[in-house]
């Protein structure tokens, strides 16, 4: 469980008095909650008083506020559709894990896109060149930049066509990836395209609905700059899905899918005891938005049993290390149990991540201001005096 402390102690941490606690509330930099004990009392999550602090030691020095603020990992961008309560992810207000119960897609689509008309990826896609290749990120990749190469830029265009260019795109992105083409759900098409059963289905339907978006990710981060540009819909996906690619985001399933197949040549203890006698991590274990584990891997993980050595695997890791196992874990594992193709993982990731991608996109262009972070020279400095003799 997340820690709670008392007005007291966070008056200590923070060095203020409980006026500017209460001001820290209203603006929702601090979450707070009945004391069980006395509800005529309040607690205080720890981590944001924690967050608080760090931030209030850094000083108020412009240049440390911008620097502090870009590579502490937390940009702040102005946002509806995503955010943490309570170790837990809400898109719009509802909680992820809850709608992974039962909503598709493309009814989290419609709620985080804000469409007015039901949210449907089976629509004609924008033409492409169709890659002559295996389906697989080498398609998906080719098709969106060929998208993105003549696309027509966002400005000026109403928000109902580009919901519509939006559903073609992933719906594109899907076919790329293996899906079976037809006017289905999402999970139907691609259990269908991967022979799988409509059980199978259900998996990965929950998968994708959890991982439909996560807040201010860098691949988020990243297609809002390119949104703020004025750039097409397929160019801001794609700027997305190339951050995304990347094996600290959303390829970090590939790296557990690497340790799985090392736990199942090796067996589990000498996997374990190699990692933990040399320091080296372990991937997918851990988060650090949820440090009491990761609620999408566990909503996931309970809806099938792992291979038995892949189990008992995570099992001995989580009891030698304390770190749960996260969203990357659950992926890998599901596609180890049901033998689907070696790049699924990824594939049910960037297409669930390219909605809300493209919602975050669509976001900012209710912002009129490009993103453009300034760069603090820390470079050899010129010689002046020699450039005003030339």
């Amino acid at each position: 469980m997340a820690s709670w402390i008392s007005m007291d102690e966070a008056c200590r941490l923070l060095g203020v008095r409980p006026q500017t606690v209460y001001a820290y509330v209203s603006r929702s930099k601090l979450e707070v909650m009945p004391d069980p004990a006395d509800t005529r009392r309040s607690l205080y999550r720890a981590e944001d008083v924690a967050g608080l602090a760090r931030r209030k030691q850094a000083g108020r020095k412009h240049e440390t506020l911008a620097a502090n603020t870009l590579f502490g990992s937390e940009p702040s961008i102005p946002t509806a559709l995503c955010a943490f309560f309570r170790g837990r992810p809400y898109y719009r207000g509802q909680d992820a894990v809850s709608l992974a119960r039962s909503a598709t897609v493309e009814e989290v689509a419609q709620l985080l896109w804000a469409a007015e008309q039901t949210v449907d990826f089976s629509c004609a896609a924008p033409s492409a060149p169709a890659h002559a290749g295996q389906p697989g990120r080498v398609a998906a990749f080719t098709a969106l930049a060929s998208l993105a190469a003549t696309g027509h830029s966002t400005r000026g265009r109403l928000t109902r066509v580009l919901h519509s260019e939006g559903q073609g795109l992933v719906g594109q992105l899907a076919n790329a990836f293996g899906a079976q083409r037809g006017g289905q759900p999402l999970h139907l098409r691609f259990a269908q395209g991967w022979g799988q059963t409509p059980q199978v289905a259900e998996l990965l339907r929950c998968a994708m609905v959890l991982l439909v978006d996560h807040e201010l990710t860098s691949s988020a981060f990243v297609a809002r700059i390119a949104a703020s540009t004025g750039a097409s819909l397929p160019a801001c996906l794609l700027a997305g899905l190339s951050t995304l690619s990347g094996p600290l985001h959303g390829d970090a399933s590939g790296r557990v899918q690497a340790l799985f197949s090392e736990v199942e040549r090796l067996g589990e203890d000498q996997v374990v005891a190699h990692y933990l006698s040399t320091g080296l991590p372990l991937a997918g274990f851990g988060h650090h938005i949820y440090p009491d584990g990761d609620p999408r891997a566990a909503a996931l993980l309970a809806l099938f049993e792992p291979p038995e050595v892949i189990a008992r695997f995570i099992q001995k890791v989580t009891a030698l290390t304390g770190l749960q196992p996260n969203i990357d874990v659950a992926l890998a594992a599901l596609v180890a149990h049901h033998r689907l193709p070696a790049d699924a993982a990824f594939a049910l990731f960037a297409t669930a991540r390219s909605v809300g991608l493209l919602a975050h996109s669509l976001e900012q262009l209710g912002v009129a201001q490009v993103i453009r972070p300034r760069g603090r020279y820390v470079g050899q400095m010129p010689d002046m005096a020699q450039a005003s003799r030339a």
